[in-house]
């Protein structure tokens, strides 16, 4: 601990598993006292039997704007302010191609991935504004909010979208003393994973794993990220450090978005060698 966060109040949503958790974790063992926003109940009691009262569980479903103008006003009730917000929750939304994508559907991705992080930004900053602190807004954007093909088009679209928010709020926000930046995770290895391929909970840790090895090499890294890659970013924008740092995109990828990681070169190896067996 280095304190970082010492005496500051954050809201984490999504932060009962993989990078909420981690992200949780960290601003704890930071100083922080955190307002952890999610819809898994049984998981949220666990992680404030684990914090005590550094901790405050509360149920938010981050499609509904009610919900988040009562998470801000519980959080404050419990802690007296808030310095930060990390609008992280979220899911893979619908996952059809554009050929068979239907409005419902992407309707529904917009209000998860989208408008949750707007109302996010709404309601924290109007707390900040009451405040006259100023404060911290952090968004979990993607590498599929950087770049095509890595998701399917209701999520590229709607993480696209959350850039848009951080640089519109950069300058409405800015005057006001408010920070908006947003992480944009690569490949994460989280056993939430394997949930997406309808694994059972047993196999998630071990699936994540296999992923893990099988993609490293594919990373200027040659590895796979972690939840606790973003969580310290997410410290970092939250804490004083970051104090003339708003507007910006981070991607925490490992340099898979700034580079081309297409597999030419094995291609044309293994064409090669096909050849010369002919």
């Amino acid at each position: 601990m280095t304190g970082l966060l010492e005496g500051k109040v954050a809201i984490v949503t999504g932060g009962t598993s993989g990078i909420g958790l981690a992200t949780v974790e960290r601003f704890i063992s930071e100083g922080a006292k955190v307002a952890v926003a999610d819809i898994q109940d049984e998981l949220g009691g666990s992680v404030v039997e684990r914090f005590g009262d550094s901790a405050l569980y509360v149920h938010t479903d981050v499609m509904d704007e009610s919900a988040i103008e009562a998470l801000v006003a519980a959080t404050v009730e419990r802690f007296g302010k808030l310095d930060v917000i990390y609008n992280n929750a979220g899911a893979g939304g619908d996952p059809s191609p554009i050929l068979e994508i239907g409005s419902a559907g992407f309707d529904k991705t917009i209000a998860l991935l989208t408008r949750s992080v707007l109302l996010g930004h709404k309601y924290a900053a109007r707390q900040f504004v009451k405040q006259g602190t100023g404060g911290s807004i952090i968004s979990t954007t993607s590498a599929a909010g950087l770049q095509g093909g890595w998701a399917t088009v209701g999520y590229t679209v709607a993480k696209h979208a959350v850039a848009g928010i951080i640089r519109q709020a950069a300058a409405e926000l800015g005057p006001l003393g408010i920070r908006s930046n947003a992480i944009a995770p690569g490949i994460i290895m989280t056993p939430l994973m394997a949930r997406g391929f309808g694994l059972p909970s047993e196999e998630a840790i071990p699936f994540a794993d296999f992923l893990a090895e099988r993609l490293a090499s594919g990373q200027p890294l040659q590895r796979t990220g972690t939840a606790d890659d973003i969580a310290k970013v997410a410290t970092f924008l939250a804490s004083d450090l970051a104090d003339y740092v708003t507007g910006a995109v981070i991607p925490v990828d490992g340099g898979a978005t700034a580079v081309t990681l297409g597999t030419f070169a094995t291609d044309v190896a293994a064409a090669a060698k096909e050849y010369s067996q002919r």
